[in-house]
């Protein structure tokens, strides 16, 4: 095999292989992101809004007039495969063309880094249906793998054992995440850190709005988990897959909102992590609604 450096990092018998080793390089997040409309009948907004935040990573956001939740999704560029994190809230590729979208991202990337072959692993930051519903867009899709979103199977595919304060490496080709078990929110919840761009992706269980805690000691303990993680490590950026507050600090939008013309930034940071650290100690468990100003936190 033969090696020979490039500007991108290593040529390995001509194919470019990108070094993602080295300090976390923040990206571009300086972004005005879809947010509805007055009217949805007369929405123009893309089905999907593709955002690059670097040369390997690009952030999605689903159009909020197919469906009010509007998540954000996360594409990250390996060596030997991407990783789609999470696949909407819509079914339809006719309304929400998430393959379509993917399949021209890959191709544009491998454009510009020719591959014979390169995977996609699709997965997802836990199992509720605003998060997994494109899945079967990517059934019969060649050299990918569909990460069954059951707990268990969460669990056994990234060799989560019963430790569940023990990350497990994830492996894209040279860029290498952490996936934390994150239970709470959801049973199969988890958290990836992105060792290249020191990005915390925390689906629902950490972002600016709505915090709904099915299981309050898991929600404690993960929390906690996340805290240790962080201190240890340089984090970014903490990204959920939602907005649902205002810029008033402590005011969400209510549920099923189409518009959303004053939202603060998708990105929390690690300080975010502690206040709801704080909030958790100060909640107690006690059931109920808990206001906070960049947060809300749900207690059933």
């Amino acid at each position: 095999m033969a090696w020979t450096t490039s500007a991108g990092g290593w040529l390995v018998d001509g194919m470019d292989l990108i070094d993602f080793s080295g300090s976390p390089r923040p990206g571009d997040l300086g972004v005005r992101w879809i947010h509805g409309s007055e009217s949805a009948k007369h929405n123009t907004d893309p089905d999907i809004q593709v955002h690059r935040y670097d040369e390997h990573t690009v952030i999605l956001r689903q159009n909020k007039a197919i469906n009010y939740e509007a998540p954000f999704m996360f594409l990250l560029f390996g060596n030997d495969r991407a990783l789609l994190l999470d696949t909407g809230a819509t079914a339809s590729p006719a309304y929400f063309p998430l393959r379509r979208t993917v399949d021209a991202l890959v191709r544009d990337w491998l454009g510009e880094h020719s591959r014979e072959r390169y995977g996609l692993l699709v997965a997802h930051t836990h199992g509720h249906g605003d998060h997994i519903a494109g899945d079967g867009q990517f059934a019969g899709r060649p050299d990918t793998v569909v990460v069954d979103p059951a707990p268990e199977r969460v669990r056994e595919f990234f060799g989560l054992g019963d430790d569940l304060d023990v990350p497990a490496p994830l492996d894209l080709g040279g860029r290498v995440l952490d996936v934390l078990a994150s239970p709470g929110h959801h049973r199969a919840a988890v958290t990836f850190y992105d060792r290249s761009t020191g990005l915390l992706l925390t689906g629902d269980t950490v972002y600016r709005g709505r915090l709904y805690v099915e299981d309050w000691p898991e929600f404690g303990r993960t929390i906690d988990r996340l805290v240790r993680f962080a201190a240890d490590r340089p984090v970014t950026h903490v990204l959920g897959c939602h907005i649902e507050m205002t810029g008033v600090p402590g005011e969400d939008y209510p549920i099923r909102t189409t518009y959303q013309p004053d939202e603060p930034p998708l990105q929390m940071t690690a300080g975010h992590l502690r206040e709801i650290r704080h909030a958790v100690t100060e909640i107690g468990g006690r059931p109920g609604v808990h206001v906070y100003p960049d947060f809300i936190v749900h207690v059933r």
